[in-house]
């Protein structure tokens, strides 16, 4: 039974394991896509001027990365009074890269558009936000909010995603496949444009990929998460006692 993971391996293979060895499963990751910074040109194409901003808005460690590594190539020096929204605490503790981590001017909050909002409040309402994201990704939900608030924004795309040659896949080798992304899908027929999945199962893991898939055409055999299925492990679990 061969299992094909659309990631980087984890760290810990505790959750997968029992799998190996109860099934004798061979679970194999392989990232379907990569997600990387974009560069100054492309950049540049926003006419985004970053000296105009006094507060920037983050939801992940990629955009953080790419913001500090694009200030550099633009040279264009953050100055000490930036304020930083973090759609979650994990995300704003990993500031402390690139910044010494001060309380007054980092603010994160509990994973939803709404918190981010309520954290501005009417303290930092005076302020020019910029709102960063990933190429293709849908801001709608944060910036409706914003609108609504009467606050000063812009949205800034600063990484993109670049599909991962897997022209040395035999995907019809794989009895399961799991995908996480879109840009999974994306991935997998800009590899394999004549694709057709025959007798390969499908797990989905996550909101944004069913609409992807079905889009695709493609058949899925086990949603996650779910009360019943809240990993992607546990999918494959359920998966492997119906075979």
């Amino acid at each position: 039974m061969k299992i094909l993971v659309s990631q980087q391996a984890p760290a810990k293979m505790t959750a997968y394991e029992p799998l190996q060895e109860r099934f004798g499963a061979e679970i194999v990751f392989r990232p379907f896509y990569l997600i990387e910074p974009l560069s100054s040109r492309e950049f540049r194409e926003q006419r985004i001027n970053l000296p105009e901003y006094t507060a920037i808005v983050f939801s992940s460690r990629f955009t953080i990365d790419a913001y500090f590594k694009l200030c550099e190539e633009l040279r264009f020096k953050v100055p000490e009074t930036m304020k930083y929204f973090c759609t979650t605490e994990v995300v704003a503790m990993y500031l402390q890269k690139h910044i010494v981590y001060r309380k007054r001017k980092i603010f994160y909050g509990d994973g939803t558009p709404e918190s981010i909002v309520a954290q501005i409040g009417s303290k930092h309402k005076g302020e020019n936000f910029l709102i960063t994201k990933a190429e293709g990704s849908n801001s709608d939900v944060i910036t409706s909010l914003f609108e609504k608030s009467k606050l000063s924004f812009s949205t800034a795309v600063m990484v993109k995603s670049v599909p991962q040659d897997l022209s040395d896949l035999d995907l019809a080798a794989y009895d399961l496949v799991v995908l996480y992304n879109p840009n999974d899908v994306k991935s997998l027929y800009a590899n394999f444009p004549d694709f057709k999945q025959g007798s390969v199962k499908f797990v989905s893991y996550g909101k944004s990929i069913v609409r992807a898939m079905q889009e695709a055409g493609l058949e899925i055999a086990i949603q996650a998460p779910t009360p019943e299925v809240p990993s992607a492990a546990k999918a494959i679990e359920r998966f492997l006692e119906n075979k």
